[in-house]
């Protein structure tokens, strides 16, 4: 039966205006779940509440809630963007895609309108009359430049005002970190000139500052003022070092920001290069909430303005991977945030600006494996997702030790099933193990009875174990693998493959022992035995990414079960196909040459004649035979 808002809700849907503006969407409690902009207002809410979204997971859980709906008309597009991120930073609503972090990136700030400029660090960039140098990814980054550059370029750090009078001057002067115009050591045009290169060597222009260094280092020294052209080469090294940090990308190109996106389930990361000047300044990489379901487009819009509606510095060029529906007036918001000048939004397919997009996506794939490795080491995560798992499923005790099956195949041929284990929410490989389906005789796959088997042969050696414990030479029991129940049953798949499990606990009278759960992938849904209506855990709750984790290593290890079998299959069938080779023979040579077929081919008669079996004939026929 298609969804039926409420009356009131209904009332308003049929009296949206035919205008640009934003929409704001309120629970029962009155309370902001989601705000958004449109084109057309009417058009826009109404698609949520149409069966073109009943495929939505996300749109059918918010447009459920739904009891009334406000919207404000705009001028015109951009003003309606304007306004969407102003609310949704301040309401920060239960459905929309969020910045993870709202942070200020620190900058370089050079007072260049006063007499005797001062350099300092700041994260707010005003239209002062000061030069501004950044972003920087983070303030030690900042520090460390400016460290480095003052040994080059020894500026003025001190409150004093400057007139050349004083009778002596700070410490600073004697360690050569103040060139001291306070005393009159250089005078005013003298001291700018110098900062004037500073800010050469950060807008990435050092090569003339190089130059005229270099020149004045080889005067010294044919003077034979060693002391001064030691102090010189000092400050070519600074510059060198800080120059060398600066990746240079392209002499063609300018100032541009480099996006990219990378996913896992339903963690989303976007990674930002930094390009000033034609070189890599920097780069940082940011998380956002509530991406589940969105494509890489639609995170893409809502990204971009909450992000550079906090960024005091707009490139003249946004470089994404993906083409994006509202480039146009994206562009022109960013455009007035640059005040007037030209920004453009691209998507490169080839040369340059496509490397970049790689070199930024394989950062984000970095970052994303990182916060998740991260996340997993945290014990206190750990206990926090299997207490609340607990909780969720209503299980009997804390699931220290939770078992996961899943089935993979290939058109129906080598059939896996693994077995992944993880205790205390973190995986056990040791204990991975996998079963080749054997009991599958027709064409085709059979999940239900792979599945049967592989928990058939489970629980039978776990039957086993109870009776005859079997150690290995080094003293551990090889047995209590299988000995041990696990707290929890994870079955990869919806009600069938979770009625299989059900019957085969059964029969080994482990039911009442053993919960068991199915995961569907497609709502992340959890069925329990005896309950008709699913589990569905919060989308951001920790017990939701500890099942998806042990579900996803569990698809991981069936895949390259399966991969290797077949594999393994092929070099047998090659092997095999060549008269006088029988399985005997076969594993004899796959054993001396590693179990690689390419190895085999390579090998030279009498290489093939150290095998036991084979003979100067038939190693002449295997060349053939394999060739």
């Amino acid at each position: 039966m298609p969804f039926q808002p409420t009356d009131h809700v209904r009332t308003i849907l049929d009296n949206l205006p035919m205008k640009p503006g934003v929409y704001i969407m309120k629970n029962a409690k009155d309370k902001i779940i989601y705000i958004g902009k449109a084109k057309y207002l009417r058009n826009r809410v109404r698609s949520y509440f149409t069966q073109n979204a009943d495929g939505q997971r996300k749109t059918l859980q918010m447009r459920a809630k739904v009891r009334n709906i406000e919207y404000i008309i705009t001028e015109n597009e951009v003003k309606a963007l304007i306004l969407e991120d102003t609310l949704i930073k301040k309401h920060k609503p239960r459905y929309n895609v969020m910045l993870k972090d709202d942070k200020r990136y620190p900058y370089i700030r050079i007072t260049w309108h006063e007499d005797y400029p001062k350099v300092e660090t700041t994260r707010r960039v005003e239209n002062d009359g000061a030069r501004y140098f950044g972003p920087y990814a983070a303030m030690w980054a900042v520090q460390d430049t400016l460290r480095v550059l003052r040994k080059a370029f020894p500026y003025l750090t001190c409150d004093r005002d400057i007139n050349g009078q004083d009778e002596r001057a700070c410490l600073f002067y004697d360690i050569k970190l103040c060139n001291a115009p306070c005393i009159g050591a250089v005078n005013r045009e003298q001291y700018r000139a110098m900062i004037q290169e500073l800010m050469d060597v950060l807008s990435g222009k050092s090569e003339g500052v190089l130059a005229r260094l270099e020149a004045e280092m080889l005067a010294e020294s044919e003077n034979l003022n060693f002391e001064k052209a030691a102090a010189i080469r000092d400050q070519i090294k600074a510059i060198h070092f800080i120059t060398t940090r600066h990746k240079a990308v392209s002499p063609k190109m300018t100032d541009h920001d480099v996006i990219a996106i990378a996913r896992e389930n339903d963690d989303a990361v976007v990674q930002i290069l930094f390009i000033r000047n034609g070189k890599l300044i920097g780069s940082d990489s940011r998380v956002l909430d509530n991406a589940d379901e969105e494509s890489d487009e639609s995170l893409l819009e809502q990204f971009i303005p909450q992000f550079y509606s906090e960024m005091a510095d707009v490139p003249r060029e946004l470089i994404l991977p993906n083409e994006i529906e509202e480039a146009r007036i994206l562009e022109r918001w960013l455009r007035d945030k640059r005040h007037g000048s030209k920004v453009e939004i691209t998507v490169p397919q080839r040369g340059n600006k496509r490397s970049l997009i790689k070199m930024a996506e394989e950062n984000a794939t970095d970052a994303l494996r990182m916060m998740r490795a991260q996340y997993e080491a945290d014990v206190t995560n750990q206990e926090t997702s299997l207490a609340e798992l607990q909780k969720e499923m209503n299980l009997p005790r804390i699931p220290n030790r939770i078992e996961c099956f899943d089935i993979s195949t290939t058109q129906g041929t080598a059939i896996t099933a693994s077995r992944v284990v993880f205790v205390q929410g973190v995986a056990r490989k040791s204990e991975y193990r996998r079963f080749n389906i054997r009991t599958v005789d027709h064409y085709g796959s059979d999940d239900y009875q792979s599945m049967r088997e592989a928990l058939t042969r489970r629980f039978s050696r776990w039957k086993n174990a109870l009776q005859d414990a079997v150690d290995s030479p080094d003293g551990k029991d090889k047995s209590e693998t299988w000995r041990l129940l696990p707290d929890l049953l994870l079955i990869d798949g919806g009600k069938g493959q979770l009625g299989v499990a059900v019957e085969v606990l059964k029969e080994f009278d482990l039911l009442e022992r053993v919960p068991v759960a199915g995961l569907a992938k497609q709502f992340e849904e959890l069925f329990i035995p005896g309950e008709r209506k699913p589990i569905v855990l919060p989308r951001r709750s920790p017990a939701l990414y500890l099942v998806q984790r042990v579900r996803d290593e569990a698809h991981r290890f069936a895949i390259t079960s399966m991969r290797r079998r077949r594999a393994k299959a092929g070099m047998v069938s090659q092997l095999e196909s060549i008269p006088g080779i029988g399985p005997k023979k076969r594993k004899a040579l796959l054993k001396h040459f590693g179990n690689s077929i390419d190895a085999i081919k390579a090998a030279s008669p009498e290489d093939l004649m150290k095998v036991a079996g084979i003979n100067e004939k038939l190693a002449e026929t295997i060349i053939i035979g394999l060739d």
